[in-house]
């Protein structure tokens, strides 16, 4: 979130606004989002928008016999092109908060906190009030608070219409409660949840089809997607938060991967032990429609496309035979389509490798 002027005597009449920085309208954008801000707090929270620094009350962390902190970093990538084309500010939030708490969430650890930064050519104080009410809204989906951020205006870095956002997280999960490659053992079961479509991952291929290839606008109607191309390339990235540790809680879950850059066995086999394997039937899932047609109109091989695009995964758990059954019921209480997509066994040649076999049906 944008910092108060660096002095009393700046203003927009001054020079800093003659290169262009606007103090005024950093300003108007802060009492714009309070109210979102105010929506994603935690308890533990201390003090309010403004600061130099977020609070977060430590002594939340004393009931943990040994608390780990965990944190993750990340962006949205070139999906804030499809936002500005869109002139749709208000969706891209829930992409960041999806990029950084559910990277916590697979070795059980819970979001805590989170800060945000936005980068801008020039500060509009409506638009960075509706990116920010986004990742207001995701913090509350994940159960995180938002304690703070930055709003750069970067005129003649980017252009007045252009953004780019990041943002932080930090979180605790139990030393002896950690999930992660140590935990997995043969005949655990693969769990497959359903993205919500493209997710924040493989735009720049995305946008190349649709875009440079086809020449397609947002603006068009695919029959095949059942709206506009903008519509489904906007869709927001699903949040796995809340349902991840209700699995890390409540079953014998002993892995999780979140499908992002590089794809479903490229995740996946980062928390394979070196001894096991993965291997999963694509004939167990109908990737939504958006895969094909990325597939089909752009001529993009399958391994290209399961090596950009999440192929219609977004999580994946690794969990044992006998908590299957509660697994798959709890992901249902939290309204995410999940099923089983394969197994892990003995690896003979020591990779930890992930195959996918089969075929999707109707490709």
């Amino acid at each position: 979130m944008p910092n108060p002027a660096d002095s009393a005597d700046q203003s927009s009449s001054g020079a800093y606004a003659r290169a262009g920085v606007d103090i005024d309208a950093a300003d108007r954008a802060v009492d714009l989002m309070k109210v979102w801000v105010e929506k994603a707090r935690r308890p533990e929270m201390l003090g309010g928008l403004g600061g130099f620094a977020g609070l977060f009350d430590a002594s939340a962390l004393t009931s943990y016999k040994r608390p780990l902190l965990a944190t993750s970093t990340d962006g949205v990538g070139t999906k804030v092109a499809v936002a500005q084309m869109m002139a749709k500010h208000d969706t891209i939030g829930f992409d960041l908060v999806g990029m950084v708490v559910d990277d916590l969430v697979v070795c059980g650890a819970e979001p805590l906190f989170m800060t945000d930064y936005i980068a801008t050519g020039k500060v509009v104080p409506e638009r960075i009030a509706a990116i920010v009410k986004g990742i207001a809204e995701a913090c509350v989906e994940a159960g995180c608070a938002l304690v703070g951020g930055e709003t750069a205006e970067h005129p003649g870095l980017l252009a007045p219409d252009e953004y780019d956002v990041a943002g932080a997280t930090t979180g605790v999960v139990e030393a002896d409660a950690l999930l992660g490659p140590g935990r997995v053992r043969p005949g655990d079961v693969v769990i497959a949840m359903a993205s919500s479509g493209l997710h924040s991952n493989g735009y720049s291929l995305a946008r190349h089809v649709f875009f440079t290839q086809a020449g397609w606008t947002v603006d068009r109607h695919v029959d095949d997607l059942g709206r506009t191309l903008g519509e489904e390339l906007l869709e927001p990235t699903r949040i796995y938060t809340k349902a991840g540790l209700a699995l890390a809680r409540e079953t014998r879950t002993h892995a999780m991967a979140h499908v992002t850059g590089g794809g479903l066995a490229n995740n996946l086999a980062r928390v394979m032990p070196p001894e096991l394997r993965a291997t999963l039937d694509r004939a167990t899932w109908q990737p939504a429609p958006v895969f094909d047609v990325v597939r089909t109109l752009g001529d993009v091989s399958q391994a290209d496309l399961e090596a950009t695009l999440n192929c219609g995964v977004g999580m994946v758990a690794l969990t044992a035979p006998d908590s299957v059954d509660a697994a798959l019921a709890r992901l249902a209480d939290f309204g995410i389509d999940a099923w089983v997509a394969g197994e892990v066994d003995v690896d003979p040649d020591l990779k930890g490798t992930v195959r996918l076999e089969g075929q999707h049906p109707g490709w």
